[in-house]
């Protein structure tokens, strides 16, 4: 769908107040942040219309029971199971009849009207499709990097195994994908929105069938923003909506590492060419061994590095758990 089609075009005729935004919220062992991430989402949304979808992937903890004592208007899917994050959300979006989708973490705590204020963005600039915000640390003043990101290249894959993104961090040219030193604080269009603060029309969400249940997690908002681009959107952040995101509370750091390297792995397969995925891949692995050794020889097993190399049988084919 061309980014100037009518379906673009028509949303930008609606007042703010008419506008029903359907957030999407998958939950994992959550019961320490859903409360005060869903207080804040609700306190903060003064003009938009507001539905709330909780897909909860098999919690062993009380967050179910919170949900459903304390915010009795959410729309609870009690999976019983650990569906993914694809398609989990996924299911919450069919699930929802929102104009707009915004997929939030539920590690993060909404400020100063921000769902009101990306929408009234994305209805004067529907072209772009799907929009970020600005993530903030705990403090609610320092920057956290984790909003967006570049797209992988074969040149940000070899920094990558050379150790040049690590030694040279930050840096535009040599750390391609952390975008350089830009602090997320100007309008701009990136390579990757990450699935923390998430916006999408309806339409464009529809457009691109929403996330590939392949990625069963991580990995998935790279997949979806790069068909977001080639489908004619352009994935955007505006930095006036702003979150505070604690990065990883659901997951140990050496399962993390499991799972992002399982996402890399899946994205190059199914999204690069057979030559350039299998130069790729032979980055991504020269590039955790490097680190892992790095590691090791501190005396660091522990390190997510060092737990990633040892447990390389575990993400050396990619994703496993979901659909092909």
């Amino acid at each position: 769908m061309e980014p100037n089609s009518p379906a673009h075009t028509d949303s930008r005729q609606k007042a703010l107040a008419d506008v029903k935004v359907s957030v999407v919220i998958v939950t994992y062992n959550s019961e320490e942040q859903i409360a005060p991430c869903l207080k804040s989402l609700h306190s903060e949304v003064r003009e938009v219309q507001l539905e709330t979808v909780v897909v909860d992937n098999g919690s062993q903890d009380s967050t179910v029971s919170i949900v459903k004592s304390q915010f009795p208007s959410v729309v609870l899917l009690d999976t019983k199971e650990n569906l993914g994050f694809a398609k989990a959300c996924n299911l919450a979006v069919q699930k929802s009849t929102g104009d707009f989708i915004l997929l939030l973490n539920p590690d993060t705590v909404t400020l100063d009207g921000a769902v009101d204020k990306v929408v009234k963005f994305a209805l004067a600039e529907p072209s772009y499709g799907f929009y970020g915000g600005q993530t903030l640390k705990e403090d609610g003043v320092t920057l956290e990097r984790s909003s967006c990101w570049g797209l992988p290249s074969l040149w940000s894959m070899f920094t990558f195994a050379t150790g040049l993104s690590t030694i040279f961090k930050h840096n535009g040219f040599f750390d391609p994908e952390s975008l350089g030193k830009w602090k997320r604080d100007s309008v701009r269009e990136v390579g990757v929105i990450t699935g923390c603060f998430l916006l999408a029309t309806r339409e464009a969400w529809d457009s691109i069938e929403g996330f590939d249940e392949h990625f069963w997690l991580y990995g998935e908002d790279v997949d979806l923003s790069l068909r977001a681009k080639k489908a004619g959107y352009h994935p955007v952040i505006y930095p006036k909506a702003k979150v505070i995101h604690e990065i990883g509370q659901s997951s140990t750091s050496a399962q993390k590492g499991v799972w992002l390297q399982q996402g890399k792995v899946s994205y190059l397969k199914r999204n690069w060419s057979a030559p350039a995925s299998f130069l790729g891949l032979i980055l991504l692995n020269i590039g955790v061994a490097v680190r892992a050794f790095a590691y090791g020889l501190k005396g660091d097993q522990e390190n997510q590095w060092v737990a990633s190399w040892k447990r390389r049988s575990e993400w050396k084919n990619g994703h496993t758990k979901g659909t092909n």
